[in-house]
């Protein structure tokens, strides 16, 4: 891979590239679709969860998955209040338009494998407990993410209540 001059970005690209070939071991080899598939399950999480959260979970992406990340992010509209796996799915398929078929559930369950492989897991317990129960289970289900409950996210000497 030739060198951009700066680390930074030989780094967020090599990484990129990384990540674009673990979506198209599953989705086939087509770099484009690889790249959709990615900006378009990214649009969908961070469109379902608060502002704030959507902005953690930003800060871990590689600079270039980070651009892709936050087009089009308008945080006055946030969250969807969409509750199913079919409004995130057809979410996804909203994104994946103009692309080579592919289902929209084969593109998020590629996409949320790579999440759940590189992103903290801690982070991704977060992101996945802010979503809408059945989007949650799909991740679980398809990438063995952990969720961790509301308890165990309390700081310690954290007695709840009001």
């Amino acid at each position: 891979m030739a060198s951009a001059g700066l680390e930074v970005f030989d780094r967020t690209l090599q990484i990129t590239h990384v990540w674009l070939g673990e979506i198209e071991a599953r989705l086939g080899p087509d770099r484009h679709l690889a790249w959709r598939a990615l900006g378009a399950v990214l649009h969908a999480l961070r469109d379902r969860v608060p502002a704030d959260l959507a902005a953690h979970v930003g800060a871990q992406l590689p600079l270039l998955v980070r651009g892709l990340y936050y087009e089009g992010f308008d945080p006055s509209r946030h969250p969807d209040k969409a509750r199913t796996l079919e409004a995130f799915l057809e979410r996804v398929k909203e994104g994946l338009a103009g692309t080579r078929p592919v289902a929209a559930r084969d593109a998020a369950q590629a996409v949320l494998r790579v999440l759940a492989h590189h992103l903290d897991p801690g982070q991704v317990g977060k992101l996945a407990r802010a979503l809408p129960e059945p989007v949650r289970d799909f991740w679980a289900e398809v990438a063995a993410i952990p969720v961790p409950t509301e308890e165990e996210e309390r700081p310690p000497g954290h007695r709840g209540g009001a």
